[in-house]
């Protein structure tokens, strides 16, 4: 299946009115202040942006939205979308500015990338479930007018968090058949790389160690786990086990030390 074309994606594009509280209209008032910002007698700073500058706050505004997301508050997502939903509408002026693209070309090739990647909701593909869409996604990527692929990780930045590049790495390794199939064969993969830690040479501990960590990506995604965000929240509840060992040693005067029932698990216990 070929990607179509964006005009041909367009006439799949749900009839009726937009789906949300002002029907897309905020959305248009975005664009057009950005624009005033960015045009005559707007402001100095927005001026001087490019791309490149610009990089820094949508590294820092994306973590934010996965710090709120993980924490959970609703009004905090929200403040954190917007400020992720200004660095599309930013981006998209400059382009705009030097005549380049618009803000509605992004929308257009979006909209046909998303409508040729779900054959089974526009087309005539059937699918059992999501593996298999992701399987599927990653296969039709391969559709849409690229450079062939010669590596398995073509494409995917290497300044992606280790974990969340194996993970994509992982993910296409399944479109080929290449990956572990069941939770159990995963899981079973992950015990024995923990094995061969045991005893390992000094010098092959980083191996055995990148080993365990790479399958150790791969029995989180059998079972349905992010390993990304479950690491960030082991870390999370680590440090506040610490922070509360550490007031209450300031409290009576004392070392801190966790509880001894924690204190035999590997850093005092990371999940309770």
């Amino acid at each position: 299946m070929t990607a179509p074309r964006p005009e041909d994606a367009l006439a799949h594009v749900p009839a009726g009115p937009v789906p949300s509280s002002r029907e897309g209209q905020r959305l248009l008032d975005l664009v057009k202040v950005m624009a005033r910002l960015r045009g005559p007698g707007g402001c100095p700073w927005d001026h001087e942006q490019t791309h490149a500058t610009l990089a820094r706050h949508l590294l820092e505004e994306t973590h934010e939205l996965l710090e709120a997301i993980e924490a959970g508050g609703s009004e905090e997502i929200r403040d954190e979308l917007g400020d992720l939903l200004l660095q599309v509408v930013f981006h998209a002026q400059i382009a705009a500015d030097e005549g380049r693209w618009d803000v509605d070309d992004v929308a257009e090739g979006l909209i046909a990338k998303l409508i040729h990647r779900h054959p089974h909701v526009f087309g005539d593909v059937e699918v059992s479930g999501a593996d298999e869409v992701l399987m599927n996604w990653e296969k039709l990527k391969a559709d849409e007018g690229r450079a062939p692929r010669e590596r398995l990780d073509d494409g995917i930045p290497e300044t992606l968090p280790a974990l969340a590049r194996a993970a994509k790495v992982q993910r296409r390794a399944d479109a080929t058949g290449i990956a572990w199939p069941e939770a159990d064969d995963a899981l079973a993969a992950l015990g024995r790389e923990a094995a061969r830690l045991e005893g390992s040479p000094e010098g092959d501990l980083e191996e055995r160690i990148g080993a365990f960590l790479f399958v150790a990506v791969a029995a989180a995604r059998a079972v349905g786990v992010d390993a990304e965000s479950a690491l960030r929240r082991a870390t999370r509840r680590f440090v506040e086990r610490s922070e509360r060992a550490e007031e209450g040693a300031r409290a009576w005067e004392i070392e801190p030390e966790l509880p001894a029932d924690d204190a035999r698990r590997p850093f005092g216990g990371v999940d309770g």
